[in-house]
């Protein structure tokens, strides 16, 4: 009797080999060596280390904003740099979020107009609708016509996670969410980032250096001095 066949999802993120150098008058710096790791659909997983350990720069690899010397990443089974610039895009738009540490809000848009920016790039009929609800479920249902030069830093980043998660991505990307936050303030972030991740199963990938933050996650990745230490 043949063995029965056993069938194995693609992941969702897979870091295969990569290297990341560059060179300029003082010779070659070697940013990262040979990562290589994969995550699943609704893992989340933080990637720690000291600054400068290139932690941000894999994180930009992953996104595809910035492109290996060797090596690749695929994104729910596609080779992004078997793309060009425009198909990385167009990609980043269906399967991506992001959160920055700091916040990356137009500040020319209302808090609302952030929001809806990324559903009307996808053409959402419902744009408006869709982003005033997403505000209402981060608590700024009264801040909807204010300009990010008028909110706290704590409400900013609330309409970077209202308009990351407004498009329900497969995949949120978050640096340093918390990095230009008061203690306080940061906790309450992280805990609307966790409630949002499990409530649309979200693979959530998070560069943090706080140890307290990436312990809340299921798995941690270590880079130091380019390379994986441990996962």
């Amino acid at each position: 009797m043949s063995a029965p066949t056993v069938a194995f999802s693609t992941p969702i993120i897979a870091v295969e080999h990569v290297c990341k150098s560059v060179t300029d008058s003082t010779g070659t710096l070697d940013i990262l060596r040979d990562i290589d790791f994969q995550l699943a659909s609704r893992e989340t997983v933080a990637i720690v280390g000291a600054s400068g350990s290139g932690k941000s720069t894999l994180l930009s690899i992953m996104a595809g904003l910035d492109t290996p010397s060797s090596g690749t990443v695929r994104l729910d089974g596609q080779d992004l740099f078997a793309l060009d610039e425009d198909g990385r895009a167009s990609l980043r738009a269906q399967k991506m979020g992001f959160v920055f540490q700091s916040f990356q809000l137009m500040g020319n848009l209302t808090a609302l107009e952030n929001v809806m920016l990324p559903l009307e790039l996808a053409n959402r009929r419902d744009a408006r609708k869709t982003a005033a609800e997403m505000l209402g479920h981060v608590g700024l249902a009264q801040r909807l016509g204010h300009y990010p030069k008028v909110l706290s830093g704590g409400e900013q980043q609330r309409v970077a996670l209202a308009r990351a998660f407004v498009v329900q991505p497969a995949v949120l990307l978050a640096d340093e969410p918390t990095g230009s936050l008061d203690f306080a303030t940061g906790e309450s972030i992280m805990q609307l980032m966790f409630e949002l991740n499990r409530e649309q199963g979200t693979t959530l990938v998070l560069v943090t250096h706080d140890q307290n933050i990436a312990q809340r996650c299921q798995r941690c990745i270590t880079i130091e001095a380019g390379s994986t230490k441990a996962t």
